[in-house]
């Protein structure tokens, strides 16, 4: 990106998105970092982030008090350390823009940095808890222990103050940015509305923004020179300036993380575009955005992105065994199962929130039928192979019964003997493929009524003779039948193996990344109770007993949810499996009536066999 566009265009308080800002994000399928700022109208927002996208110009600055960002405008730049990522910077409207006479449309931005970044700038969040909502339902209405929901999804916060000209000391004391924040959020003990004003703030950063750091900015130059700041060279900046906004950009570049979902999902730029779209739509329809619904909607259109995807490559994958149609089953079974490994593992790597495996059994019947289809085309190009081998096998033969040649005394023994060479050839010919036998069956029933005609006209041979030559004939047609079922038992067979391995190469990989997604939400509620433990440790130090007490109700309850919520989707994941295990009612039906049909055959061939 050259420069910023638009993203969310805000329309007198109508928010709107930019769809050429969402085709563009849809086509980055790099990891991103998703770095907002947010804070009020001319406070010198946009010139932190052309810093940060390392440009001295880009977002508009302006040098009037009237905010020049409107909406939210996005610039999309290769990551300065991180190979094969994208930093999207996300530059907002100021808040308190007096003309705006809205704050509503402040507060919606406001939620809209923070639920599409990954790192978040300045603060302004005393009513989040109103303005999204972590999941779409809640066992009760009580709004208690939202932050310790909020702040597993919430993006890590930046504190910005610029202009600042005190002493950074406490007590007589000096004291770094980072402490200087966190004395900042210290609560008051007491009660009332004054107190509770006060806290309210201050407990939600603690709450919502457990990872957090602080950078000071002292004033960068003279007065006369700030309207012009985006064009002053940086030797005429400060130099306590310049090593602050050197280091608050290499501490972003550094440390700003890949944006996530619930669950470890790393995103890209079509995700994120997913969200936006969701988010934007929800607020317009004057509902709640709730972070559980949006990333249900983005897995959604995700998986359904990823089984196409994933069914493109397993095809791709087959294209070179199927050039070499026809070919043994063996051999089919086998690419079959490598291309299907392959694209169920690429489908897992894409996938996500495919908790009822609906995606992942979509991905699955779509290998299995194109894989049948394959079987199919597979046995025509045999048929089609073994047909014409014989037909130019055959074509001297066939001459010869034209022109009488087995019409003369002892024409049936030249008869015979050209038939057993051409078999011969027919059988040492190699790459028929899984129809050379029930071909060849067909073929000899075709010439057995030549072969009938040719006995019984060669006048050598005596009527006994002839008996006993007819009896071989059936014989071996019989014999030949015999090994066409043997092809076709070993057809079916490879295919119920195919199918059983099939299976379990797809159990394998689902069980795989359900224990990685268990894995990765128990880290998150790990990490996520840890901090809430040092919150209550927190407050009992400072002593707000009372505070600390709840919160430790709040921490119990939250345990107890969680390890319900895992049990409940243990076993549903469980039946998911088993259901998958079993058979399905027309697949055993199938099976059942090739098995039957090959049962008939056998013992037909069988009562055959006792007659002669």
């Amino acid at each position: 990106m050259d420069s910023p566009m638009c993203l969310i265009e805000n329309d007198n308080g109508e928010l709107c998105v930019v769809q050429e800002a969402i085709s563009y994000l849809m086509g980055l399928k790099h990891q991103i970092v998703v770095v907002a700022i947010v804070g009020l109208y001319r406070t010198g927002k946009s010139y932190l982030m052309n810093k940060l996208a390392q440009r001295k110009t880009g977002f508009a600055l302006g040098a009037t008090i009237q905010s020049k960002t409107k909406g939210i405008w996005m610039w999309c730049v290769p990551h300065p350390l991180k190979a094969d990522c994208t930093i999207v910077l996300l530059d907002t409207e100021g808040l308190g823009d007096v003309e705006k006479g809205d704050s509503k449309s402040d507060t919606w931005i406001f939620s809209l940095a923070v639920l599409l970044s990954s790192t978040l700038m300045d603060l302004f969040v005393t009513e989040l808890t109103e303005r999204i909502k972590v999941k779409a339902t809640s066992p009760t209405d009580d709004e208690e222990g939202l932050g310790s929901q909020f702040n597993q999804f919430f993006p890590n916060f930046v504190w910005i103050v610029r202009d600042f000209t005190l002493q950074l000391e406490i007590d007589g004391s000096d004291i770094n940015a980072d402490e200087y924040l966190e004395n900042s959020l210290k609560l008051k003990k007491g009660y009332g509305k004054k107190i509770t004003d006060y806290n309210l703030p201050r407990e939600c950063i603690r709450n919502f923004f457990p990872s957090r750091r602080c950078f000071v900015f002292p004033i960068p130059t003279t007065a006369d020179k700030m309207q012009q700041l985006d064009t002053l060279d940086d030797s005429q900046l400060s130099r306590e300036f310049r090593n602050v906004t050197d280091t608050f950009c290499h501490f972003i570049h550094e440390t700003s993380p890949v944006k996530t979902a619930n669950g470890g999902i790393r995103l890209n730029g079509r995700m994120l575009g997913h969200l936006v779209n969701t988010y934007v739509d929800t607020i317009n329809k004057g509902d709640v955005p709730c972070l559980e619904n949006a990333i249900l909607v983005m897995a959604e259109l995700e998986n359904q992105v990823a089984v196409e995807e994933a069914f493109t490559l397993y095809k791709k994958d087959m294209e070179e065994v199927k050039a070499l149609f026809p070919v043994e089953s063996s051999h089919l079974s086998k690419d079959h199962l490598q291309s299907q490994k392959h694209s169920m593992q690429v489908f897992m790597e894409r996938s996500f929130k495919d908790t009822d495996g609906k995606f992942c059994t979509i991905l699955a019947e779509k290998i299995k039928e194109y894989a049948a289809s394959l079987v199919e085309e597979n046995k025509d190009a045999s048929e089609r192979k073994c047909k014409a081998l014989l037909e130019k096998l055959c074509a001297e033969m066939d001459q010869g019964v034209k022109d009488g040649r087995y019409s003369t005394p002892g024409g049936y023994e030249l008869y015979c003997n050209h038939h057993d060479d051409l078999v011969a050839h027919y059988r040492a010919e190699p790459n028929k493929g899984v129809k050379a036998e029930e071909v060849l069956e067909h073929f000899l029933k075709v010439k057995s009524t030549e072969f009938s005609s040719i006995l019984q006209a060669d006048i050598k041979l005596t009527e006994n003779e002839k008996q006993i030559q007819a009896e071989k004939m059936k014989t071996s047609e019989l014999e030949q039948e015999k090994a066409a079922l043997k092809e076709q038992q070993e057809e079916i067979a490879r295919a119920i193996e195919s199918f059983e391995q099939s299976k379990e190469a797809y159990l394998n990989e689902m069980m795989q990344k359900v224990e990685m997604e268990r894995e990765e939400q128990q880290k998150e509620f790990d990490e996520m109770l840890e901090r809430r433990m040092q919150e209550q440790a927190y407050l009992l130090e400072q002593g707000h007993k009372e505070k600390a007490m709840l919160l430790k109700q709040e921490i119990e309850d939250i345990q107890k949810a969680y390890k319900f919520e895992r049990a409940y989707d243990i076993q549903k994941q469980k039946e998911m499996m088993d259901d998958y295990r079993n058979l399905t009612q027309a697949q055993q039906q199938q099976i059942d009536d090739l098995k039957g049909a090959l049962q008939n055959k056998e013992s037909k061939q069988s009562s055959d066999c006792n007659i002669l």
